[in-house]
């Protein structure tokens, strides 16, 4: 009976519940701790430098705020995994501050402008449809015929890889009290928003930038955030999407929104298959596998005991919040119309230029069969390749027309010393009025009065 009473079942009883652990890893556990005392001493070290005083202001972090001390002993190998400092010693009002004041000094007016204006690539990306959109439609096909809720879930399935990734996840209960338990499910939308921006840029194919955009647009991951509604969990995953990806685009923020309220309506099925996924980005990335024991594999544990119920009326909270571009308080709409009004006045002058410009003037060519011909000089209005009449023999022939449009007579008189004489001239040299030949009038040459 005693040796029934000391077995290992009375000892793992006696322990919190926070973990569930099966029979024989509990038996193999308490066979290596026999000197278990070592072990805590070994453990405690790094805690017994530190002041009652800096014990006392210690700040949590992780999955339920369960975590803290972390990064006193490994801020130099994980600076770069998150963008708070000391996150041991910097309460949460002080993170947010931090966090807000960061985002505001990385916007870029320009790179969001030039988003704004030039957005084929934008438009390319919000047409891709990632796996959960055709399970959504095939689960509001379902709903009209049935109100079952069951079906839901086997429209979800697992490959063998996600299958294995389940298997080696420690079965764990955790004991939250109410706050903790709404920031919990907060934290969830942060991080599936920054699940569903990642998977529609990539288009589905994850690269060595995929584990820094899903850390980087979740302050949950890389500030430690933690939150008390649904509405500045989408201002705060609106902002560092305007300020730190690639793509920054509002259209993408408000599409993240749509495709994190699919996801959560879908179940939990959908949410464990989207946390295993990020379970294995992080895994793969060196430095950020820290995420993974701080939230990651804890939600992947935790979510398929959640009660589905509290899944969907969570998506229905997220449904009922609305964003706008003046709520993200980086004066979008100010910077838009400041670069509409430049377009605009750029438009008008490039119009104003276009029609100052002076006209050239027209060619000799053209000027001279624009030019008004003078009814008094036909010699210089006459073409130049009409024909003229021969003089031969020194005796002289009238002309008596040339094909000109405007012109007759092609001969004119000239008084010389009392001597009444007609001149022909060359038309091709009227624009010179040089005469050709000259010669007496047939009737020779007579006085004027005789």
């Amino acid at each position: 009976m005693l040796t029934a009473l000391l077995a290992p079942k009375k000892y793992r009883t006696a322990k919190p519940l926070v973990e569930e652990i099966d029979t024989s890893t509990v038996s193999e556990e308490e066979g290596e701790d026999d000197d278990g005392e070592f072990n805590w001493e070994i453990e405690q070290f790094p805690y017994e430098e530190v002041s009652e005083c800096a014990l006392k202001l210690q700040c949590h972090y992780g999955f339920g705020d369960l975590r803290s001390g972390v990064f006193q002993r490994l801020q130099d190998e994980f600076s770069d995994v998150i963008d708070i400092k000391d996150p041991d010693f910097t309460p949460a009002a002080e993170r947010r501050q931090k966090r807000l004041a960061a985002e505001l000094t990385k916007f870029d007016p320009d790179h969001y402008l030039a988003d704004f204006f030039e957005d084929e690539a934008i438009e390319q990306v919000l047409k891709y449809n990632p796996w959960w959109t055709d399970t959504y439609s095939k689960m509001m096909a379902l709903l009209g015929k049935s109100q079952e809720q069951e079906d839901h879930a086997a429209l979800v399935s697992f490959s063998e890889e996600e299958k294995y990734q389940l298997r080696k996840f420690v079965n764990k209960s955790y004991l939250l009290d109410k706050r903790v338990h709404c920031q919990v499910y907060y934290s969830l939308i942060d991080i599936l928003l920054a699940y569903c921006y990642e998977t529609r840029v990539t288009e589905g194919e994850r690269n060595v930038e995929s584990a820094w955009n899903i850390r980087k647009l979740s302050p949950t991951l890389c500030w430690f955030e933690t939150w008390t509604n649904v509405h500045e969990i989408l201002v705060s995953f609106g902002r560092r999407v305007l300020c730190y990806p690639l793509y920054r685009h509002f259209k993408l923020v408000l599409k993240a929104y749509r495709d994190t309220i699919e996801i959560l309506q879908l179940g939990k099925s959908a949410v464990l298959k989207c946390l295993l996924d990020i379970h294995k980005i992080f895994q793969e990335s060196e430095p950020a596998y820290i995420l993974n024991d701080l939230y990651i594999s804890d939600y992947c544990v935790w979510i398929q005991k959640a009660k589905s119920k509290k899944l969907a009326a969570l998506a229905e909270a997220l449904k009922e919040v609305s964003l706008t571009k003046a709520q993200l308080g980086l004066e979008l709409e100010e910077l838009e119309a400041a670069a509409l009004l430049v377009q605009e006045e750029e438009a008008a002058l490039t119009a104003a230029h276009s029609t100052s410009r002076p006209q050239t003037p027209p060619s000799g060519s053209e000027a001279g069969a624009l030019e008004e011909p003078d009814s008094t000089l036909p010699s210089e209005t006459d073409d130049s390749g009409s024909e003229q009449e021969e003089l031969k023999g020194g005796e002289p022939e009238t002309v008596n027309s040339f094909r000109g449009p405007f012109l007759e007579e092609s001969s004119v008189l000239h008084i010389n010393d009392g001597v009444c004489k007609k001149l022909v001239l060359q038309r091709s040299d009227a624009s010179q009025g040089k005469p050709l030949v000259s010669a007496w009038a047939p009737g020779g040459s007579q006085p004027l009065i005789e």
